[in-house]
């Protein structure tokens, strides 16, 4: 990166901003615009969910604090006024940029595929994250009787740890039926908790070629064709059973054999019992995927307390998606960010220092490169005036 350029601007040319222009002529998205433009609505949301804004207003005044940086920055030349950013979210298509966060999550996962894993193949964490809203201002997310909210669908990839697939619903839907917009990858591992479990849906994964891994819920009936009660072993694995279904409507739900693995967990001190239709896969393994589905909780997390898509800065189900799927971009954007400069640093850390660093002009990697202590330097030039003495 060359001197002279701010963080934020040093960021954004990682962006493909062709690729976006090309959604935004797809959707017609600056037709009759003169100056604020979709791009630049994308750069100013992304800002300020980087820079931690909790507000449509705080952003808003931030920017404007910083207007002669504006251009430098990619916010386009004109003041940025609340009601234009406030239209632009409300009245824009939001498809625009779910393509686009699309665009990016599939950069981010063909960079990090090559991450190390300790299981060859694709792994999936699939889960749900409630976002509590106010209903008298978000109208259209009814959930109860004096409360609103949405819920935000996501399959995580576990080995390159990023969001695949986003559905966002209100929040009274069922988890269970988000399954069915899941797009399903032959031999890939979907990776459930127990509030997916569906035999009915999970035979449908079964069919289409793909392997999923379930904790089991409730007194299942069923009778044990192979296996052991007991293995004795390290790994904690207690049983590994093929086993059939045998009450009447689990039966015709899941006709086919499935196994069950139990796996006493030393940090819970409880035991977990766990349903796949993969035969061949070592109980040890179906444990250890099962372990990293908390990979997805971590990202809800993470997105919720540092990308701030708890606090919204508009009202309509339109500006709330923009600003989900600008999140999503950020997000993304800082994983290639961290691959691409070989900054050998956890997502959060790399998003920590950039969020104060962004009206900076230091070159990204020097901001990450490890400066001699003080400490050391104190040792250093004591043991020099002790050699010269």
């Amino acid at each position: 990166m060359l001197t002279g350029k701010y963080v934020f601007a040093q960021i954004i040319e990682f962006l493909p901003q062709k690729t976006f222009q090309r959604i935004v002529m797809k959707y017609q998205g600056d037709k009759y615009v003169k100056s604020f433009s979709c791009w630049n609505q994308l750069l100013i949301m992304m800002y300020g969910q980087l820079a931690g804004c909790e507000s449509l207003r705080e952003l808003v005044c931030i920017t404007t604090a910083h207007a002669p940086k504006s251009y430098h920055l990619g916010f386009g030349k004109s003041l940025i006024t609340r009601s234009n950013l406030a239209k632009a979210n409300a009245n824009r298509d939001c498809r625009i940029f779910e393509e686009f966060a699309y665009k990016m999550i599939l950069i981010a996962q063909g960079k990090r595929i090559t991450k190390e894993f300790e299981i060859s193949g694709r792994f999936y964490a699939f889960d749900s994250t409630t976002i509590d809203l106010c209903l008298n201002l978000f109208w259209w997310a009814s959930f109860r009787k004096a409360k609103g909210g949405i819920k935000v669908h996501t399959l995580y990839d576990v080995v390159t740890q990023i969001p695949t697939f986003l559905h966002i619903t209100k929040a009274r839907v069922n988890d269970m039926n988000a399954m069915d917009e899941i797009p399903y990858e032959p031999n890939a591992y979907y990776i459930f908790d127990r509030g997916y479990f569906d035999l009915a849906r999970l035979f449908t994964i079964n069919l289409i070629g793909s392997n999923f891994i379930i904790r089991e819920r409730g007194q299942l009936q069923y009778e044990i064709i192979e296996g052991e009660e007991l293995l004795e072993g390290s790994d904690n694995i207690l049983y590994d059973q093929t086993i059939r279904l045998t009450g009447l409507q689990t039966r015709k739900k899941y006709p086919v054999l499935l196994r069950r693995v139990g796996y006493y967990s030393v940090e819970h001190r409880r035991t977990f019992t766990y349903l796949t239709n993969n035969l061949g896969i070592s109980a040890r393994h179906i444990a250890l995927l099962y372990k990293n589905r908390w990979q997805v909780e971590l990202f809800f997390k993470w997105i919720k307390q540092h990308l701030h898509v708890k606090s919204f800065w508009g009202v309509t189900e339109n500006a709330v998606k923009i600003q989900i799927y600008a999140a999503i971009t950020a997000y993304c954007l800082i994983a290639i960010v961290e691959h691409d400069l070989k900054l050998n640093r956890s997502t959060f850390d790399v998003l920590r220092i950039l969020s104060v660093s962004l009206f900076d002009k230091t070159p990204i990697r020097e901001l990450f490169e490890t400066p001699e202590s003080v400490d050391d330097m104190i040792v250093g030039n004591s043991a020099q005036l002790c050699f010269n003495f």
